[in-house]
């Protein structure tokens, strides 16, 4: 994933964006594989927080945003290799 800066409109817009394209079951599926890696509580939590505000990235800090995009991304290239 490209890096964002959560200072800048356009740049907060597209993470928004990005986060608002995942249901509530592919986070399901995303919790799946943090679980099964144990990588920690508070990623476990966080993609739990992104499950219950699927679609709806508006009520989501910048920075939660990013966290949680940097994780997906992070679980897809793991999943590849």
């Amino acid at each position: 994933m490209p890096q964002y800066d959560i200072n800048d409109p356009t740049d907060l817009d597209i993470m928004r964006g990005q986060f608002n394209m995942y249901t509530a079951d592919e986070w399901q599926d995303y919790i799946d594989i943090a679980e099964e890696r144990s990588i920690g509580y508070k990623n476990i939590n966080i993609l739990k927080s992104a499950q219950r505000k699927a679609g709806i990235a508006k009520y989501l800090s910048p920075k939660v945003i990013q966290w949680v995009l940097n994780l997906v991304d992070r679980l897809d290239d793991d999943e590849e290799e």
